[in-house]
């Protein structure tokens, strides 16, 4: 067997579209779980990291996907993913272990308490938001992540100009985030894929796009004319993220 082929044997993939980075040999593995959250006040990130570097955070990072391939791309930044399901935790942990990732670490924990709780004000450069569930049952429209309130949070978390980035295959949804993001951040709609990831960034966008659905992104820096009690003042006279969620997406949800 050639070295190219014994390569490739170490190389994971997802249907059919491969995750960054080798699996290497298990003495080369770490530990990038991020097993127990402080009981209180905010994440020392230094310590967390073993130096201070630019911070890219992904909230709902489900599997891992992106945050692999950016930690992979940009060994100067750390990353950190959170997800409320531990068991997309586990697939993501394994995959950053087994990679030898230094530079990143998963941890189980809704986006709103890590924003609220766990994220120092102004600490992190880019913050990414991937196919937030849309919630179809009316009686949890008041679960939906994308709202002024929260929008305010990431505002704040992030360092002056750092970097939004939203994607949604909903287009209710995204009627909704193109009306609400721009308040807080100076928005851009993206037309056409990521190019670092021409066949998805996340394992939700190559399903959509797999089933011929439309996928909606878009990025935008943090605007500096809003200090913190501004935003959240701003954040008070938005509307909330009612919306027709098309239940005939619910399937590719469940």
């Amino acid at each position: 067997m050639t070295e190219e082929r014994k390569k490739r044997r170490h190389i994971e993939r997802e249907f059919g579209v491969p995750f960054a980075g080798e699996i290497l040999d298990p003495s080369q593995w770490t530990q990038t779980a991020l097993k127990k959250l402080p009981a209180t006040g905010p994440l020392d990130l230094p310590t967390l990291f073993g130096r201070t570097a630019p911070l890219i955070v992904d909230l709902g990072c489900g599997n891992g996907r992106f945050l692999l391939g950016s930690a992979v791309w940009r060994p100067n930044c750390d990353h950190l993913g959170s997800d409320v399901l531990p068991v997309v935790i586990r697939y993501a942990t394994r995959r950053g272990n087994q990679r030898g990732s230094t530079n990143l670490r998963f941890a189980v924990c809704d986006a709103q308490r890590m924003l609220e709780v766990y994220l120092p004000p102004h600490s992190v450069a880019e913050i990414h938001c991937y196919h937030p569930q849309p919630y179809y049952d009316p009686s949890q429209v008041h679960l939906r992540l994308i709202s002024p309130s929260f929008l305010a949070l990431v505002h704040r978390t992030l360092v002056p100009g750092g970097l939004f980035f939203i994607q949604s295959d909903n287009p209710g949804y995204w009627r909704y985030i193109r009306e609400i993001v721009p308040m807080f951040f100076d928005f851009h709609e993206r037309i056409g894929r990521w190019p670092d990831a021409p066949k998805g960034r996340t394992r939700r966008e190559i399903l959509a796009l797999r089933r011929g659905l439309p996928v909606f992104r878009g990025s935008g820096t943090a605007r500096r004319d809003l200090d913190e009690s501004t935003a959240l003042h701003l954040a008070e006279s938005l509307p909330p993220p009612i919306f027709d969620a098309d239940r005939r997406l619910r399937e590719l949800d469940e």
